[in-house]
């Protein structure tokens, strides 16, 4: 039965090029009555790890049956795989180099029994734009393609062969960790407001006496809590809760990022009672 699901795209591919619309155009060629959403072009460049993050906060905000098309692919081209995914509510294409495990993390935590997640390499060109894809642009000739027909009603297990989830990709992204004094964590993503956004989930801070320590250059730096950014002076350094529901340190009117020089996996530590 023919279907019109939203598909969205998240890529690092930015606006000044016409790889997106491109894209756009491939799936268009499929069923132009498909609803296409842009979730981000902006993740930075190759930077597998910020796609990861990005679309694990956002994949939820979206209908049931959603097609997620993401491709931050520095390997295209190579043996890395082409893969489609169903969840219980949502689908995902795009590479197999650990770009949906955040998704999967959280999905594999939610699933019952009989909302099982199947995984397919996509090893049948029927569904792609050509038989014989560019080696450097399978978001055009694949996966467009390929999340087109799936909006469209074709079902999994008709884009190629069934693979194992357990063989995926995996990003080894550590947990934070409990210590003697607080919560172990490190920055796993920088906003474009320069907010540094930790691993460390709100549900983890059972304290509302607690401040952030980061070992800074030469010194320790404590940043004290608070509700909204506006909660520490312009300029001043303050730890809050994000909409996202993580940790993140920030600046008021300002880029913690640039006044602490943090990056990604840098280390913080939440201290409570200080």
């Amino acid at each position: 039965m023919s279907k019109n699901r939203i598909i969205t795209l998240l890529t690092d591919f930015g606006l000044s090029d016409v790889y997106v619309g491109v894209m756009k155009g491939a799936i268009a060629q499929i069923n132009p009555q498909l609803k296409v959403i842009d979730i981000t072009h902006d993740i930075p460049v190759q930077n597998i790890a910020a796609g990861r993050f990005c679309l694990m906060n956002a994949y939820a905000y979206f209908p049931t049956e959603t097609v997620h098309i993401a491709v931050v692919d520095p390997g295209v081209g190579s043996s890395r795989r082409a893969i489609a995914i169903q969840c219980a509510n949502f689908y995902l294409v795009g590479p197999d180099n650990g770009l949906f495990s955040g998704v999967l993390s959280q999905e594999s935590a939610l699933a019952k029994p009989s909302k099982r997640i199947a995984s397919v390499e996509l090893t049948n060109p029927k569904y792609w734009r050509t038989p014989q894809p560019s080696s450097t642009f399978h978001g055009r000739d694949i996966f467009a393609a390929v999340g087109a027909h799936l909006a469209t009603g074709v079902r999994l297990e008709e884009l190629g062969r069934a693979i194992d989830l357990a063989s995926l990709v995996q990003l080894q992204i550590p947990n934070c960790v409990v210590t003697a004094t607080g919560i172990a964590g490190y920055v796993q993503y920088c906003d474009r407001f320069g907010n540094l956004i930790t691993n460390i989930p709100e549900h983890c801070i059972k304290s509302n006496n607690w401040s952030v320590k980061i070992n800074h250059i030469s010194d320790t730096i404590t940043i004290p809590n608070g509700k909204t950014y506006s909660d520490s002076k312009p300029g001043d350094l303050v730890a809050i809760i994000g909409s996202d529901g993580w940790l993140e340190i920030s600046v008021n009117g300002g880029s913690a990022q640039s006044v602490l020089q943090l990056q990604f996996g840098s280390s913080i530590e939440v201290l409570f009672g200080s």
